[in-house]
This record gives C-alpha cells, structure tokens and sequence, in this order.
C-alpha cells in the first residue's frame, strides 16, 4: 500500500511538472476586414434619395478609421474604399487570404417595393446576421436580396454552384455549421447591444440566415444592417453624418469588447 501511494504521488508531482510548462496560446486579434456592400454598377437597395452602396461605404471607412485610430495593433482591410463592384466569392476571398480574423460586412436595409407605405414607415431599425439555417419570414427575404448579387456577375452560373432563388441552395446551406457560429453570435450580440444602448439606434437584434458571404469566410463574420431605407424618416437619419458617426463607433466599440473578450481568454 505504502509503494502505491508513493507511485501515485510521483504520478501526480509528474502531471503537475508537466502541465506547468504547457504555453497558453498568445492568439490576438490583428485583421479585421470590412466589407462595405455592393458598389459600382450593383447599387444595393435604395430610399427616395439614397443608395445603399453609398450610405455603407460611408458607415464602413468611419469604422476602419477608428479602428486604426484606436486600435493600431489591428490592421484594417477594406473589400472596396470606393464605388468598385467586388464579387460576393470575391469578398470573402480577401478575407480568407489575409487570414483576417474577423469580418464586419455592412448593408443597409429595405422592404419590397409592393409592400404598403404606411407598412414601410412602421418598420425600421438595425439587424445583426450571422450564418444560420433560420431562413423564414424576413430573414429569408434579407437572404434573397444579398445573396441576389450573384446574378449580377457575368457568367455566374460557372462560378457558383447556388441559385439565390432556389429552395434546395438554403436547404443545404442548413447543412452546414459554421464552426465560428458561437463567436459571430457573440461579436453581433455585442454591436446590437452598443446600438442600442450607446448609438441611439433601434435594435431589432442578432438574427439567422444563410448568406453566401458569411458561409464563405473562414473566420468569426457579422452582416450589419444599419438601417431600413424604406423608412422615410430613418433614411433622412442614416444621412446624417453624426448619426453615421454614431453607427460606425458602434461597431467600434463592439469589436473593441470583443477584442479584449476573445484575447483575455488566453492569458
């Protein structure tokens, strides 16, 4: 007995040593790609005056540069700076060449053109997306409309193997998990939150669906809706530019929280 006990306390000295000099990983947060929606000849969704490329391009180089501002450690890539029309497999390639670590796409929102007036005033606010198999009601509309840039690219049909308006292409996006679901739901949940309490904005809250570009990046990746253009009177907000500034700090503060989260849990 006395032998056994002196084995198991040799055992235990041994593990103890042993797992003292296992290295905590040093994993930092050092590329963000921002992905300012649509652009060039597929100007997005529109309100009486404005386009959507327009208002998210804006939104998008507000954040990047508070990031570069307040986060220099963190480098910043941009899909597009200015009115260039980028791929939607395009967008999600320089984020997977860059190995970024997290991706923020930007859009705005709206409802059909069929859909009453009065219908269009009553709905506005932001939505956060992650990649998930909730495709009914609006979120599979917002799914159609994003992923509807597709049919703008010249020969489509060789260089995807899905059809934005076919039932079976989200049949088998639901298929698939993303193994970065817990952190994409964690970065949204933490934008709608800062949109809500700190932007001033109304926060329709972290939603599911399948989006090409979000099922394509190899890394945590949100769609930020910041608005419903189709509202009258939140579209005339969302050209403000202070409110525009509001929105981007948001965001900022979002991925600053998330930063700081993703990084402590490596110390």
């Amino acid at each position: 007995m006395k032998n056994i006990t002196i084995v198991f306390l040799l055992l235990a000295i041994t593990l103890l040593s042993s797992s003292s000099q296992i290295k905590k990983t040093d994993f930092k947060v050092k590329t963000v790609v921002i992905d300012a929606g649509h652009g060039g000849h597929d100007p997005g969704t529109h309100g009486s005056t404005t386009k959507e490329k327009d208002l998210v391009l804006k939104v998008a180089l507000k954040l990047g540069s508070y990031i570069e501002e307040y986060l220099p450690d963190v480098k910043v890539i941009y899909t597009r700076d200015d009115d260039t029309f980028v791929t939607l497999r395009g967008r999600a390639e320089i984020a997977n060449k860059n190995k970024a670590d997290v991706f923020i796409s930007i859009h705005a929102n709206s409802l059909p053109e069929n859909v009453s007036t009065t219908r269009k005033n009553q709905i506005r606010g932001t939505e956060t997306y992650v990649m998930g198999a909730q495709n009914t009601g609006r979120n599979l509309e917002v799914a159609k409309r994003e992923n509807s840039v597709i049919l703008l690219e010249e020969d489509y049909e060789k260089t995807y193997d899905f059809d934005p308006n076919s039932p079976e292409s989200y049949i088998l996006f639901s298929l698939t998990q993303s193994a970065f679901q817990e952190k994409s739901i964690y970065l949204a949940t933490q934008i709608e939150n800062q949109f809500k309490s700190r932007a001033g904005r109304h926060s329709l809250g972290v939603k599911q669906s399948s989006l090409y570009v979000l099922w394509s990046t190899a890394m945590p990746s949100v769609l930020v809706e910041i608005g419903y253009l189709s509202n009258s009177t939140e579209e005339k907000q969302l050209n403000d530019s202070s409110v525009q500034g509001n929105i981007a700090s948001g965001i900022f503060r979002a991925f600053r929280d998330y930063k700081n989260e993703i990084e402590s849990l490596n110390k």
